[in-house]
Order: structure tokens, then sequence, then C-alpha cells
């Protein structure tokens, strides 16, 4: 088995440099490196949207929450999934027409300020890195048990393979990476959920009946409750579901990688289907996997039940289909890593360097170098921080992400389009006081203390109950963009109208 999950990490491994090195020689500019272009076609970004947001989270973390805790573990597909509406009929148009590379770009156009722009870039590099740290815990889990590897030697490599990814091939490579490893993931679900049926006599009734008695749990797995005692927790981590998908840069600068906001919009179509399917899909492995690999060793071989589908395809399967599953993991892994250290790099290297540092005076040969540089930082930094963090469940991770995306970019974004009022010091505050606020309530929460040792990072009494901050740190983001503005005697809404216009049809105020 060894050998065969070796060959297949091998070719996945050897196909993804393919890629990059064909996209290297059609990555010369800024707009190259940042957009691939903006060349795709709606179907082909709405499967790289499905393949960057279908994460080692979904894949891995999902699958084990649903395992060990039944019903709590199906409110992460349940806000993943309803997640794009709110990008469908908020975000992805306006952004297109209003933006160029990053989100920045959007909120500069109304207010052309080096404040604004840099907060901007500040979010979207703090956002991402919090999400590329669950991506490495999953992918050091996944390589430890596959292969037998280090947890943190299995982080560098997954590290190292990300890096080359954006340096060399820029947003073109890592679409394609996304496109690909969205196709192999779909059907690597389909087969494993379709044995699972099978198994079950393609009966949905059949199916929850003997999962009332399959595990520990018993009857209570299919009811909520197991994992999320606290209601408000519950409300917490779904608004946060709900809401930062439309805030989380990885996602935003996907919008600027098609001509126009039509297209962006069927991107986003395409996209919800595509999820939507796999998520209903997570029922089959949750249930696969508590049914036919039980709790005790999924625990054993990760605390936080990351290993769930890969045990159940080896389960269902035998060592071939465990080693597919895990390489289609793997592939996963490095898809959605790729798009994060591009989406941070984007950020400083665009708004930070070229705008503020250079005063967009930057040539193209300097923005995309100051880009790679920004890359290997990011790595670096995403992955000191991922050796800390290996017994935590990846979609919980992620969730911690969601809701800072959501307290910290969501206020500005809306507003920016919908508030006359609003203006460069409400941008401001809204960003910093959700950016700070949602990272201070994830450091005194019970994510990071815990009296219990080896439950946490740290051991000790958290000060708050609430394991996602969401339903604090997302009111807090708004009313921190409502008071700045209000407090603030200078108005900006001499483009609002102008802005309203293209936002709404990609066309300049008529007048």
């Amino acid at each position: 088995m060894m050998n065969t999950a070796f060959l297949l990490f091998l070719i996945i491994v050897a196909g993804t440099l393919v890629i990059t090195y064909y996209a290297a020689k059609k990555t010369k500019t800024a707009s190259e490196f940042y957009t691939a272009g903006g060349g795709l076609t709606g179907w082909q970004n709405g499967l790289a949207i499905a393949g960057d947001y279908m994460s080692a989270a979904s894949f891995l973390g999902i699958a084990g929450m649903v395992a060990l805790f039944g019903f709590d573990g199906f409110f992460y597909s349940i806000g993943f999934l309803v997640a794009y509406l709110v990008v469908l009929y908020l975000v992805a148009e306006p952004l297109r027409n209003l933006g160029k590379y990053t989100m920045a770009d959007m909120i500069a156009a109304r207010f052309d300020n080096k404040k604004v722009r840099g907060v901007a870039a500040l979010n979207s590099i703090t956002i991402s890195i919090f999400y590329m740290i669950a991506q490495l815990v999953g992918a050091g889990a996944l390589i430890k048990l596959l292969l037998g590897l280090e947890y943190s030697t299995s982080v560098l490599i997954v590290g190292a393979l990300m890096t080359v990814y954006v340096v060399f091939g820029g947003m073109t490579a890592t679409s394609w990476v996304q496109i690909i490893k969205c196709v192999l993931l779909m059907a690597g679900t389909f087969i494993i959920s379709l044995i699972v049926f099978a198994k079950f006599d393609f009966n949905l009734l059949h199916m929850f009946d003997a999962m009332a008695t399959a595990t520990p749990l018993k009857e209570a797995f299919l009811n909520p409750g197991n994992k999320f005692t606290n209601g408000l927790d519950t409300i917490s981590l779904n608004l946060a579901l709900v809401l930062g998908t439309a805030g989380l840069p990885h996602i935003l600068i996907r919008f600027f990688t098609v001509k126009d906001a039509p297209t962006a919009r069927k991107s986003v179509v395409v996209a919800t289907w595509v999820i939507g399917v796999f998520y209903v899909m997570t029922i089959f492995l949750g249930f696969g996997a508590a049914a036919f690999v039980g709790k005790d060793v999924i625990v054993q071989a990760n605390a936080a039940g990351n290993m769930a589908a890969p045990l159940l395809a080896k389960a269902l399967g035998g060592d071939f289909l465990f080693a597919f599953v895990s390489a289609v993991a793997f592939a996963t892994i490095l898809a959605v890593v790729a798009g994060l250290v591009l989406s941070a790099a984007s950020a400083f290297a665009h708004d930070f360097y070229s705008h503020i540092l250079r005063k967009g005076k930057a040539t193209e040969k300097e923005q995309v170098r100051s880009a790679k540089l920004a890359s290997i930082g990011v790595a670096i930094i995403s992955i000191i921080l991922a050796l800390f963090a290996q017994k935590l469940n990846v979609a919980f991770l992620v969730s911690l992400a969601f809701a800072v995306a959501a307290s910290a970019n969501l206020p500005v974004l809306v507003f920016t389009v919908f508030w006359r009022r609003f203006n460069t010091a409400g941008a401001v505050t809204g960003m910093l006081v959700g950016l700070i606020s949602s990272l201070i309530l994830v450091l005194v929460s019970p994510n990071v203390w815990d009296p219990v040792a080896g439950k946490a990072i740290l051991v000790g009494d958290p000060l708050i109950s609430l394991t996602n901050p969401g339903i604090i740190s997302i009111p807090i983001g708004f009313v921190g963009a409502i008071a700045g503005t209000l407090l603030s005697s200078k108005r900006n809404d001499e483009k609002y109208d102008e802005i309203l216009v293209k936002a709404n049809t990609g066309m300049q105020e008529v007048v």
C-alpha cells in the first residue's frame, strides 16, 4: 500500500508541477500573475472557485465532525453552502465591476486613501494565514497517516510545493490546479458515497435507522447538541460560516479572473451547484466513517477526526482506494493553499508595496517580484504557526477564519456600495475593529485555553465560553464601521452615485 500511495502522490505532484511549468511561460505581467489575465470562462472559474472552497476542512474536517458528533458536524456543510447566496447577491458583481486585482481595489474605487488600502491588505494577509494553518494541519495529519512521515516534515513538504506553484505559475497555475483538484475530489467523494449508500441498500430511511444504533451516541447521533451544547455558540458558528465567505480574500480574487460581471455571476452559479452536490455527499462520508470505521479507530488516527474520510476509503475499498482518496485530499490541500498564498501575496505586492510604498509607480516587473517574495514570506509564517496547531480539527480552524473575514471585511464591502454616508474613517475603523475584536476573542476562547493539558494550545481557563466569536465580533465590525463614519465630520459621498451605477452595471454613471 505504501508504494501505491507514494506513486499516486508522485503523480499528483508531477502533474501539478507540469501545469506550473506551462503556466510560468504565460505569467509575465502583473495582470497574468494576479488574475490569469482575466481570461477564464464562467465554468472554468466556477470549478476553480469550488476547488478553492472545498478545502481540507470540507473533505477531511467535516467528514470527521459528522462521524464523531453526528448532526452537529453537518452544521458546517449547511453554513458553507448557504454562504454562496450572500456572495451571489451582494458581492460577486460589485467586486468585479469596481476592482482590478484585490478586494482593496474595490474599496479604493470609492476611497482613494492609503490607510484604507493598507488596512484592507493587512486583513487579507491575516485571514489568508489563518485559513492556511487549517490546510497545513490537514496535510500534516494526512501524510503522517499515509506515508509515515513526521507531522513537521509533512507540513514543510506542502509548504514548499505551494510556494513553487505561486512563485512560478501565479494565478494561471493556481486556477488549473484547483480545477483538476475539484474534478478529482468530486469523483473520489462520489465513489465513496455510492459504496456507502449501497451498504444501506440505496435506502435513505434504512441508512438513518441504522445510524441510530451504529455509534456510541445511539439516537443522539441524529440530533443536535453532541458538540455544540451552547445555543449561542451554534448560532455564532453559522453566522460566521454564512457571512464569512463573502469576506475571504482567496475567494474574492477569483472574480477578477474573468472578463466581466455576468461571467463572475455565472462562476458563482456553477460553483454553488458543484459545492451543493459535494456537501450533500459529506453526509455519506460522515455516516459511513461512523458505521464502518468506528469512533475509536478514527480518534486513534487523529484526535480531531481529520482522517475519517481516508480511513473510510480503506475500510470500503482497501489499500488502493485509501491511497487514491488520500492523494486526492493531498491535491485538495495543495490547490487551496496555493490560492491562499496568492491572495496574501497579491495584497502585499499590489496594495501595500505598489500603492503605498511606491505610490503607484512600481513597474510590472517590480510588482511581480515583490509578490513572489511575499509568497515565500507568507508560506514561512503559515508553516511555523501550523506546527503549533496539530491537535485542532481543520473544519473548526477554518470556521474561525470565516469569523475573522465576516467581522473585518464584509461590513466595509457592503457599506462601500450601499451606504452614501459611509466614509474613509468608517472604512478604516470597521476593518480594524472587526479584525482586532475577532482575533482577541479567539485568543481568550476555549480554542486556545483549556484546563486539561493537551486539549488546546495553552493550559488554563478561557475568558469566554464561545468557541466561535462570530456572534460578537461580526456585529462589532458593523458597529465599528458605523461609529467611525458618524463620529467623523468628513464626507466621502462625492463618488457614491458613480460607484452605485458602476457596481451594479459595470458602466460609468451616465449624466
